[in-house]
């Protein structure tokens, strides 16, 4: 059997919002800060620059306090379709290629597909790392939700 040099995980999921929406929640980095990262965590980002070769960097706040000064630059961009970046740290590298996919006029599919050098320590992260992808993927369907219900209001 072959050693593998990488781990792939992939997640994906299918959202009742137009792909506009889902892609602007990403692209907005105050809309991103209000969502991004599994649950309990909070966002500071300080970079966003939203271009191929971009510097993306944000601290997360686990709960109980401890920060993560995450560092990510942008690769390929192609509005409102796919986005590419490089996360340099902490923990982890894995390069990220997100997907947001129309199914129909209001529904769409976004998937996530992160590769990552191969090691006991990503093997062992791999579970965490796809779990934490569905808290966050339940974090931005709430978010969209809300704004949703907000754009109803009166």
């Amino acid at each position: 059997m072959p050693i593998q040099d990488h781990v792939e995980i992939v997640s994906s999921r299918v959202f009742a919002f137009h792909r506009d929406e889902l892609f602007s929640a990403f692209s907005d980095p105050a809309r991103l800060a209000e969502w991004w990262g599994p649950d309990g965590f909070t966002n500071v980002i300080h970079d966003f620059e939203f271009r191929p070769g971009g510097n993306w960097r944000v601290t997360m706040t686990a709960s109980n306090g401890t920060d993560f000064l995450n560092h990510s630059t942008f690769g390929a961009i192609v509005e409102p379709e796919h986005v590419t970046y490089t996360h340099h740290g902490p923990v982890h590298e894995f390069d990220m290629d997100m997907r947001f996919e129309a199914v129909s006029d209001h529904i769409s599919r976004l998937t996530w597909r992160m590769m990552m050098e191969a090691s006991e320590e990503t093997a062992a992260l791999a579970k965490f790392i796809a779990l934490a992808n569905e808290q966050n993927f339940d974090r931005l369907e709430a978010h969209l939700q809300t704004r949703a219900e907000e754009s109803v209001r009166p």
